[in-house]
């Protein structure tokens, strides 16, 4: 309580003097509410006044609906959409609404999710660089599933993201599982969602037929909430940053070796995220128990498709070719791929089993293909050239069996050969053939460019033929030869002065 006098004194210091509150209380020493109280603060309160409405106002919830559908659009843009319907204001209110829009969308609080043992699992690709394997530089990408309460991860190195890839993902982790989520969350990636519009999604039926095997259910996020599936998000950082960097591989099969050593003794070990009591794989082995029993076979997940078969007995498949028998050469075989395999079906008949390559452009044959592409060659072969070639020069049947393996065409090859015996001789020809067969080079160009070089080195022109028109005036005809002594005697009649 204050003595009259001290009030009179506030008052005259706040109204008179224009003290401020603070500055009277602190130069009499009582507290600012005794001097709000003296001086009726209450009375000072703002009263609400009535609020000006906008022009901008009636066109709020256009505005939000525009806005939910296109987050990014121009408030210039927007103004011109709300013209249309009667605004006349300026775009700095439609600024200020998008403003504030984006502002209380920035405020979104997101909930932390609670899963329980065995309800969920979330699974994506990551991009890891490439990888060199023959000729091909092959883009390497890891399929990664982590179940969402125990975040015990699988991952697998693949070459590619396709669909079959995708799926044998799907069947390995289970199998690593020992068990299946009831509900596996995906990201909008093409192997899992066809067409989405809004909430309907349509999924891809392959990925459905999976689901339906393995009887679990597949579930998308929502379009840019990636919050939704976060703990796969994070899986794939902690692979960038704890096992990635500073490692080199020899080929997809050591990166998955390294991988799987890696997840088995730091990733799958490491503290549980949700409690710093328990490990990653004590509370794997409690939600093992949870999950879904695997069926009793696993699904079929192999690529499947059409080819056409050249004449050469090969099919082309992922940038390499496979063989098949000869006597299916321009058939269409089905070809069945796995990650390891590449089989080819006649109807329900197999006539090709391949391991599989990554390479580029390479030959995949089965000996006995090979034998049997040889053996159909060599019947095609002139044999009447082909053995006189062979018995002139004993080197060439060699040189002719590594020409059919790598797929010449022979009749070409045998030609031009008996062309440079004729010019040269069978023994610089023999020469040559034994010398391109140490190079490695079966082929009549480097026969005829190493007999050139021999006759370089030794400065001598060979012989050149006298090509003949067939015309039997020409052949037959015969040429007399001259008495050259007429010119001795023309000779001698001109130095004796006699007319010639």
């Amino acid at each position: 309580m204050i003595t009259p006098e001290q009030k009179a004194e506030i008052r005259r210091l706040f109204y008179a003097e224009h003290h401020t509150i603070h500055a009277i209380a602190t130069a009499l020493g009582v507290h600012r509410d005794t001097v709000g109280r003296a001086i009726n603060k209450e009375a000072f309160a703002t009263r609400s006044a009535a609020v000006r409405g906008r022009g901008i106002d009636p066109y709020l919830p256009i505005v939000k609906e525009v806005f939910d559908r296109l987050p990014t659009i121009r408030a210039t843009r927007l103004r011109e959409i709300l013209k249309d319907r009667g605004f006349s204001g300026g775009v700095g209110q439609v600024r200020r609404a998008l403003r504030e829009l984006r502002q209380s969308q920035s405020r979104q609080v997101y909930l932390r999710m609670a899963i329980f043992p065995g309800e969920q699992a979330q699974c994506d690709w990551g991009h890891f660089g490439t990888l060199a394997v023959g000729k091909a530089t092959r883009k390497l990408s890891c399929f990664v599933m982590v179940l969402s309460h125990s975040r015990h991860l699988y991952a697998v190195f693949t070459f590619d993201q396709t669909l079959e890839s995708f799926l044998r993902g799907h069947v390995a982790a289970f199998r690593a599982f020992g068990g299946v989520p009831r509900v596996i969350l995906y990201d909008n990636l093409k192997a899992a969602v066809i067409e989405r519009f809004g909430k309907t999604v349509r999924f891809n039926p392959t990925l459905l037929e999976l689901a339906g095997h393995y009887h679990f259910r597949a579930e998308p996020c929502n379009v840019a909430r990636g919050n939704e599936k976060g703990r796969v998000e994070r899986a794939i950082g902690y692979l960038r940053t704890s096992f990635f960097p500073g490692r080199s591989f020899k080929d997809l099969e050591d990166a998955n070796r390294q991988l799987s050593h890696w997840l088995e003794t730091v990733a799958n070990v490491r503290t549980w995220p949700g409690g710093r009591d328990q490990t990653v794989a004590e509370v794997f082995a409690e939600e093992t128990a949870k999950l879904l029993p695997l069926p009793m076979h696993d699904a079929d997940c192999c690529h499947m498709r059409t080819v056409r078969s050249d004449k050469t007995a090969f099919v082309r498949f992922d940038l390499n070719d496979y063989s098949i028998p000869p006597e299916y050469a321009r058939k269409p075989p089905t070809l069945l791929a796995s990650d390891t395999e590449v089989i080819l079906m006649d109807g329900q008949t197999e006539i090709g089993r391949h391991p599989r390559s990554y390479g580029k452009g390479e030959e995949v044959k089965i000996k006995a293909h090979a034998e049997a592409i040889m053996a159909a060659r060599q019947a095609a072969m002139p044999s009447r050239r082909r053995d006189a070639l062979v018995a002139a020069i004993p080197e060439a049947a060699n040189l002719i069996e590594m020409l059919i393996a790598r797929g010449e065409a022979i009749h070409g090859h045998l030609r031009r050969i008996y062309d440079l015996v004729e010019q040269y001789g069978k023994d610089e020809v023999a020469a040559a053939i034994a010398d391109a067969l140490a190079r490695g080079t079966p082929l009549s160009e480097s026969v005829a460019h190493l007999v050139h070089r021999r006759e370089a080195k030794r400065r001598t022109l060979p012989t050149l033929p006298v090509q003949l028109p067939d015309r039997s005036d020409v052949r037959d005809l015969v040429v007399k030869s001259h008495d050259l002594d007429i010119y001795d005697d023309l000779t001698a009649n001109k130095e004796n002065g006699d007319d010639v």
